[in-house]
């Protein structure tokens, strides 16, 4: 798998993660810890693309 590839492969899963936070935040009964979890993956993500981004210039 190329780092281009694998990047746009993030991008999808971080992508995917916003609309599920977005649907929890919108559920009332959503468990907060469980929407605290997937800001933390999400936010892991993002990290791992602009890391991979910068070794890939």
């Amino acid at each position: 798998m190329s780092v281009g590839s694998h990047i746009a492969e993030l991008r999808k899963k971080h992508e995917a993660l916003s609309v599920e936070v977005e649907q929890a935040l919108r559920t009332p009964s959503f468990d907060d810890l469980q929407i605290s979890e997937m800001k933390k993956q999400k936010l892991r993500l993002k990290e791992e693309i602009n890391r991979l981004e910068a070794t890939a210039v």
